[in-house]
């Protein structure tokens, strides 16, 4: 049931908006409309104001890094209609060097959303009001969540009790190299864990 109308609802857009959608599909229970950058702001607006959609709650802004592609990133928008009982996620694919509308005259809420995008991904959005860092510290390098970001060689910053002021230091990070086991005991795990031979000793 729920399937069938996001099917309807992705058909409803689609007609309705065919020249921003480039495309949509529903899985795991989720709308996804694909759509152009230069035409999210329209878009959105269309989503909020018209009667059969009316998302009117902007939930999330992020972003995925795929660095092997020529459109490195993924822009991604969540939205609830809290009217219609529905959310849906538009997706839209960009250059590194491509700048993306700012959707705040649409959302005002959209400021901080992008603002962390721009933080952690480096993507820029035209006609931001106050496009800054959000969650790193002033004069920060990089951006930490795309996927060639480096691990060590940047510095943080801590609060130094013994000191009583702001230090700056190296990041270090305590499990660099630390090994992990990724398969699941489920799965037939081939050691024993601390315990497990009392239970084995049982069976016998």
């Amino acid at each position: 049931m729920v399937e069938t109308a996001l099917k309807e609802l992705g058909a409803y857009v689609e007609a309705k908006r065919p020249d921003c959608v480039a495309g949509w599909e529903v899985a795991n229970g989720e709308l996804t409309v694909t759509v152009t950058p230069a035409s999210i702001v329209g878009f959105v607006d269309f989503l909020k104001t018209d009667g059969t959609c009316r998302f009117s709650t902007l939930v999330d802004i992020t972003a995925v890094d795929h660095p092997d592609r020529a459109k490195r990133f993924d822009v991604v928008y969540h939205f609830l209609s809290m009217f219609q009982n529905h959310r849906i996620r538009l997706k839209m694919a960009i250059r590194e060097d491509e700048v993306v509308p700012s959707i705040t005259e649409v959302h005002p809420s959209a400021n901080w959303f992008e603002r962390e995008v721009f933080d952690m991904f480096g993507i820029l959005f035209s006609g931001h009001p106050d496009l800054r860092r959000i969650l790193t510290d002033y004069g920060f390098r990089g951006y930490p969540l795309r996927k060639d970001f480096p691990t060590t060689g940047y510095v943080e910053l801590r609060y130094d009790e013994a000191q009583k002021r702001v230090v700056y230091e190296p990041v270090k990070l305590v499990q660099e190299y630390r090994q992990f086991d990724f398969m699941s005991p489920w799965e037939g795990a081939q050691y024993i864990l601390p315990g497990d031979e009392k239970g084995e000793g049982a069976k016998e």
